[in-house]
């Protein structure tokens, strides 16, 4: 084996940007003391590499796309309704699926469930990289996932993993976790950008060749992305993550790219002591707490995906010493909160240069949604001026720089979701009115301005 004269390069563990000398900020990303340094031009990488994974590949000429057959991707269930609602459908015969998420949130447990209730129909091949064994079979055994079917291994050498697959055709194939895979030949670190491309890649092309679906978990960074080159994301089939405050049980595990199903999409789950339970009522559970006739609180229905799911939206505003008062805001854009806070000042005639604004929405869950603004809205005005919102009612709509409500998507499912657990008001922009046919057991008042949502809803006090 020949080698040739290695060289020094330096790498922005971030996104992979390369350069012939260190930089404290990389010009491609922006990251700061990202750059790592690495060896090249060594030729030690053995011909089991991506070259021959690719020469696998039948070679087929361009074809026109109209003599293409369309085939109907083959699917099968994880066995949990909430994986299979994220992932589109099901699990996708041949996919590569990237699972991110902070330290102890639950990716391992989640894997380990989902690979007992698969390994009863076909085998499994999970390779855990930071746990022995012997520890995979403790949480193993306290999860109740103990099965024959289900093979465990401790490996970090993407050749050796590779191997194993050849040697047990396992219908399933689970990697925890990416970062710490390595190939000899390469000269930089596990987890470096070079490392975690390079066994991605394998992998990938291990699930296009045989049929075998493969599950990746991968770290996040402080910033909340998946550690590693962002070219990873791009190279697998679909992306999740799992969202969630390690001191509350709830679990979102929600996806943002998918090339078999919808983006967007989200799973919930309860982290108890026998690991994840699914939970098949989560509006139900995100608004049970709630308190009646105390100011500062909204019930928003949002969608997720094509799941409606009901947040109730907390505010305080607090009275401030500080020549800066502070807006925070917790599950929500805090652009968002300014905005709306400006508007209020603006179009209401409401003075927030002395008072904090804290907003928060209830539950551990994220939202981005426009729709979420009319809560937002509400739960400010309601707290500064100490009028509680009726409790039975409901808001939604986005809200413009002029103080208007405009229309949101998908108003009819929201409403169903509010009439189906108990609500009997729902405020919805007047310009939902249009489209709005279904007949729902629950009073409709359509606004299109704060002005005339605040005086058709609160109580006076």
């Amino acid at each position: 084996m020949v080698k040739a004269k290695q060289k020094s390069i330096f790498t922005c563990q971030s996104c992979g940007y390369q350069s012939l000398k260190w930089l404290g900020r990389c010009p491609d990303c922006g990251s700061w003391n990202s750059f790592n340094e690495e060896l090249t031009g060594t030729s030690a990488v053995s011909k089991s590499g991506p070259e021959v994974s690719r020469a696998n590949y039948p070679k087929v000429g361009p074809r026109s796309i109209s003599d293409i057959d369309s085939v109907t991707e083959e699917r099968f269930s994880a066995v949990m309704p909430e994986l299979d609602r994220v992932l589109g459908g099901g699990i996708v015969e041949g996919s590569c699926v990237l699972i991110g998420g902070d330290p102890g949130i639950g990716k391992s447990t989640l894997l380990l469930q989902a690979s007992e209730a698969i390994s009863r129909s076909r085998r499994v091949l999970y390779v855990c990289g930071e746990e022995s064994v012997k520890q995979t079979k403790m949480r193993a055994e306290r999860l109740g996932s103990v099965s024959r079917n289900l093979y465990i291994v401790n490996e970090t050498n993407i050749d050796s993993i590779l191997e194993y697959v050849a040697r047990l055709k396992p219908g399933l194939l689970i990697v925890d976790s990416i970062q710490v895979l390595f190939k000899e030949g390469l000269s930089s670190a596990p987890g470096s950008v070079s490392q975690v491309k390079f066994c991605g890649q394998e992998l990938t092309f291990a699930a296009k060749r045989s049929g075998m679906p493969v599950f990746l978990i991968g770290h996040v960074t402080k910033e909340g992305s998946i550690a590693g080159p962002k070219v990873l994301e791009h190279m697998v089939d679909t992306v999740l993550y799992f969202e969630g405050d390690r001191h509350m049980s709830f679990r979102l595990l929600r996806s943002v790219k998918n090339r078999f199903g919808s983006t967007n999409e989200i799973g919930i789950f309860e982290m108890t002591g026998r690991g994840l339970k699914e939970v098949s009522n989560p509006s139900g559970i995100f608004i049970e707490e709630r308190p009646k006739g105390v100011s500062g609180f909204s019930v928003v229905p949002t969608l997720e995906g094509t799941r409606p799911l009901l947040v109730e939206v907390q505010a305080l505003v607090s009275p401030t010493s500080s020549y800066i008062p502070k807006r925070e805001s917790r599950g929500l854009d805090y652009n968002r909160i300014s905005l709306i806070a400006a508007v209020l000042e603006r179009r209401m005639g409401l003075e927030f240069g002395r008072f904090d604004i804290y907003v928060n929405a209830a539950g551990g869950v994220n939202v981005s949604e426009p729709a979420i603004d009319l809560g937002i809205a509400f739960s400010v005005y309601s707290n500064h001026r100490n009028i509680p919102l009726d409790p039975d009612c409901v808001v939604m709509g986005e809200v413009g720089l002029g103080a208007e409500i405009r229309s949101v998507s998908q108003i009819e499912p929201r409403v169903r979701e509010a009439s189906r657990l108990g609500f009997k008001k729902a405020v919805i922009p007047k310009g939902n009115m249009a489209g709005f046919l279904a007949a729902i057991d629950i009073e409709i008042i359509p606004v299109s301005f704060l002005a005339e949502a605040f005086e058709a809803t609160f109580k006076k006090g």
